[in-house]
């Protein structure tokens, strides 16, 4: 039976009327004031006077019978008050003052206005309709007074969404005819007139009554005797209207729809609780599916950061030195990449990871759901420790790689060294065995024997003269052995070679001494003058030897002290010349007295000088050398000069941009710190605030792009060391890196405290009263309280953390305050770290203030689309679901295992649990 006994409430039904309905709007009063009303018709017109006769006459028989009885004709049926009263009484369930059961015009006047007076009691505002009308018969009065009574008892109460009345009812049709092709309902007139919405509306509700899709627009009678028969076998609504009245009809009566239309709501009006439980569904499916999304995309981002970590860790630490300064320069580029070009954009998605992380954790704090576990090993822990990892293994690779090439360029130059050494001291070498193995002194005359004497002292002095070198030799090499040098082998073969040399010479040079000593007894004179040459032409050309040597020598420095340390050993050595100058005049001098003794006493040397194989010739060839050689030294030792205080420059240059940058983004930190404390305004204002001043960090990037092309410059020049400036490239990108993280968490922060606020109902004044009262206790401004702190902070707000205890009712013993503190500490404190952040103190304050969606709601939900039922269908989701969330559904419930199940029964209960978690439960 259709419940028609709504609440009192005042209704004024007429041109004058101007009261609101139930939801606001003014629906039903404003509705009747647009229309062309009835009592303001002069004529009612002829078709929609038997729409409406038929319709309303139903309409009341559907009620009268209930009591036995029906009208006829609604004219003269209601004149005497009597079935009037009764009809009243039926839709109301309330009793009328007893009829008057006489005949005369005055009873059934009576008797009408004691049902006028009622209809009145229940707040409408009856304009110019009075009872002598009714008992008159006037037929447009008298469907005025029944159209007043459907409107109020069968309309007036029907609201969808905040709407009423007419309106609300509308609303209703076009929803559920909505899926519906060839339906569209605009109207209570010619929207109805094909009869396929009266269909759509039946089988919306009860597809097993109608064959929609055999029903063809262009048979509109077929169409609407179909409804209508339909309607009334089975959903007990009396037929109301003809169809062929309705097609024949240009415009079909609108209180005639409307009444019929009213019928259908309220036959169905068991199904808006299926229609509202599924709404429910599909807003808590709607933030499922939206979570699930940001944690696959959490893990898909995880797993790439991750893999691009582990990939990169084993190059970083690939500490495998290569053979040449161009292989480690190659690779001190690739290093160079990675930070400028490959790192940077990493660490934003570490940043962006993290924020992900944090507001879906927010989201699902917000929507009652349980905290997101991502897959093992992609925590934000996992992913911090590969980067910590990551760091470790950067850390100290670009120091190795400049080493590594230093040290390669120290081998370089000591190999290029050795083998000048190596090939001066072989070219001397050369023959020198065979000489000292000659037996020359066995056919000689005494002179000759004196001669070789004297040669081979004068070569036992140039053999001494020759020592150093091969000292040098040895240590060259055994220097570039523990620098493991890449060709230390061929190196130890020709120094061991060159060693096994000089032992030999020195054995020759001792055996043949003591031949020529043997027969020295034997030998007298000997020319004083060609050994005095001898003697100091040997050592004066080792000495130019040495010094074409030196002045031919490379050299490596690294600061402008160093080549002013050259340059002033240079000087020093051209300062020596004048002496060696006068040295080699002399030498020359001895050779010239020897040919001018021998010129005037008229003696023929037998042929150049036995004891030297040194001519003036030599020295004056080894002196020009000499000569050439030191303004080459000179532009060389210039050359280098200038490249280090070029470098110098570049130090300088570098150090000042340094010492700029770094204590900015130092002070930049420290801001970031008290703006994260001292917030003031609006949440917005501080979001606002706090991105435009990340978007100033971000514009002073430039700054630090300069600095890396600085550094670049240095690198490329291999400056090793800066002594005007503490700051290193390294310490300045970790800062910037530093302050971009920083600023991103601290507006993600303020993000979430949006999100927090806005979810959760909380005031703007709500959110300041917090946010001071957590900064008041926040003494270290270190943004986290600890326990006593965050006591006296909620005590401040006024929440009782003694379990709401209230004088004089005896407080309970210490342990049980305690216990309820323990409680909320375990809520905002769940990793027990002894601090309560900003963050988990507002997500505490606002879950302790709010309501939210539970599990138990959402199974409530299942069970009315499910019809009571302890299973649900595929079936019945499909059809009271959108079609996308009703098989997210589907492929998440489990079959249903008890007693009562049916084949393809789903468990609603489980999925819903699932989505809150056990504990909401």
């Amino acid at each position: 039976m259709v419940d028609y006994h709504a609440a009192n409430q005042s209704y004024q039904y007429g041109p004058n009327s101007g009261s609101n309905g139930a939801g606001g709007g003014g629906s039903m009063g404003d509705y009747m004031a647009q229309e062309d009303d009835w009592d303001r018709d002069l004529l009612l017109d002829p078709a929609w006077e038997k729409q409406q006769r038929k319709t309303f006459t139903a309409w009341c028989n559907s009620h009268l019978r209930k009591a036995g009885t029906q009208i006829e004709n609604i004219d003269e049926d209601f004149r005497d008050g009597l079935k009037l009263m009764l009809l009243l009484e039926v839709i109301s369930g309330e009793r009328l003052p007893k009829p008057e059961r006489g005949k005369m015009r005055v009873h059934k006047i009576n008797n009408v206005n004691k049902a006028l007076d009622f209809i009145a009691s229940k707040g409408v505002k009856l304009v110019s309709i009075g009872a002598e009308e009714i008992v008159d018969g006037n037929a447009k009065m008298t469907l005025g007074m029944i159209w007043t009574i459907i409107l109020r008892f069968a309309i007036q109460d029907i609201s969808v969404e905040e709407t009423s009345a007419k309106e609300g009812l509308l609303l209703w049709c076009q929803r559920k005819t909505a899926p519906y092709k060839n339906v569209n309902v605009q109207n209570f007139h010619i929207s109805w007139k094909d009869g396929l919405a009266f269909n759509a509306l039946i089988h919306r509700h009860r597809p097993e009554l109608i064959e929609y899709d055999k029903l063809r627009k262009d048979d509109p009678v077929t169409n609407l005797n179909n409804a209508f028969e339909v309607a009334e076998k089975y959903l007990d609504i009396p037929k109301m209207l003809d169809a062929e009245d309705i097609v024949g009809t240009l415009r079909p009566d609108e209180k005639a729809i409307m009444t019929y239309v009213s019928c259908f709501y309220h036959a169905f009006s068991g199904a808006q609780k299926a229609e509202t439980a599924a709404n429910r569904i599909c807003k808590v499916l709607a933030v499922n599916q939206e979570n699930e999304h940001l944690m696959e995309d959490y893990e898909r981002l995880a797993s790439d950061l991750l893999e691009w970590i582990r990939r990169t860790i084993p190059w970083l630490e690939d500490r495998v030195p290569q053979k040449t300064i161009q292989e480690m320069q190659q690779k001190l580029e690739d290093f160079r990449d990675y930070r400028r070009v490959h790192k940077p954009p990493k660490v934003q998605e570490k940043c962006q990871l993290e924020i992900n992380f944090n507001t879906l954790q927010t989201k699902l704090r917000l929507s009652n759901r349980p905290a997101f576990m991502p897959s093992e090993g992609k925590m934000v822990s996992d992913i911090n420790n590969g980067w910590q990892h990551l760091e470790q293994a950067e850390k100290g690779y670009e120091e190795w790689l400049l080493n590594e090439i230093r040290r390669l360029e120290r081998l370089d130059h000591l190999a290029e060294k050795f083998r000048q050494k190596a090939s001066i001291h072989e070219a001397w070498t050369d023959g020198k065995e065979a000489m000292l193995k000659h037996r020359d002194y066995e056919t000689a005359t005494l002179s000759d024997i004196k001669a070789l004497i004297r040669k081979h002292e004068a070569f036992e002095s140039d053999l001494a003269a020759h020592q150093d070198r091969v000292e040098q030799i040895a240590a060259i090499a055994q220097e570039l052995n523990e620098l493991d040098y890449y060709d230390s082998h061929n190196v130890n073969t020709r120094c061991q070679k060159i060693c096994d040399q000089w032992d030999a010479l020195g054995s020759l040079t001792h055996s043949r001494r003591e031949a020529l000593e043997k027969t020295e007894k034997q030998l007298e004179t000997i020319d004083q003058l060609h050994l005095e040459y001898a003697k100091r032409a040997a050592p004066f050309n080792n000495w130019m030897e040495s010094a074409m040597e030196d002045l031919q020598d490379m050299f490596i420095v690294h600061t402008i002290e160093e080549i002013e340390g050259l340059i002033s050993a240079h000087d020093q050595f051209k300062s020596t010349l004048p002496d060696a100058d006068r040295e080699r005049e002399a030498i020359l001098a001895i050779h010239k007295e020897a040919q001018r003794i021998a010129e005037s006493n008229h003696i023929k040397l037998s042929g150049s000088n036995p004891y030297t194989t040194v001519t003036p010739q030599i020295i004056n060839s080894k002196w020009e050398k000499v000569q050439q050689l030191v303004p080459k030294r000179d532009h060389a030792l210039l050359e280098e000069q200038s490249k280090q205080q070029s470098n110098e420059h570049l130090r300088r240059q570098f150090a000042s941009q340094a010492n700029i940058v770094g204590p900015w983004i130092q002070t930049k930190m420290e801001e970031i710190g008290r703006i994260s404390i001292e917030m003031n305004g609006t949440l917005e204002d501080q979001l606002s605030h706090l991105k435009q001043y990340e978007r100033s960090i971000v514009d002073y990037k430039p700054n630090l792009d300069l600095l890396e092309q600085q550094h670049q410059l240095i690198q490329e020049a291999l400056i090793f060391d800066n002594k005007h400036t503490n700051y290193t490239m390294e310490h300045i990108r970790v800062g910037w890196e530093q302050l971009l993280t920083t600023i991103a968490r601290t507006i993600n922060e303020v993000e979430n405290q949006i999100l927090t606020r806005d979810a959760k109902g909380i005031s703007q004044e709500q959110m300041q009263e917090f946010r001071a009262s957590f900064n008041h206790f926040d003494k270290d401004h270190g943004g986290a309280l600890g326990p006593e702190e965050f006591k006296a902070c909620l005590i401040s707000l006024g929440y009782d953390v003694e379990n709401d205890r209230q004088d004089p009712v005896p407080h309970p013993p210490p342990s049980q305050g305690d216990a309820e503190f323990n409680r909320i500490m375990s809520v905002v404190d769940p990793n027990h770290s002894g601090l309560v952040t900003f963050q988990a103190f507002i997500d505490f304050m606002s879950r302790e203030t709010t309501d939210t969606d539970t599990a138990d709601q959402v199974i409530a939900s299942f069970k009315v689309l499910a019809g009571d039922k302890n299973f649900i269908t595929a079936e019945e989701l499909r059809r009271e679901l959108p079609p996308d969330q009703a098989e997210y559904c589907i492929a998440r419930m489990a079959p249903y295992q008890g007693p009562d199940a049916v084949p393809g029964a789903l468990d609603y209960k489980s999925f819903s649990t699932a989505l809150y978690g056990e504990s909401d439960l």
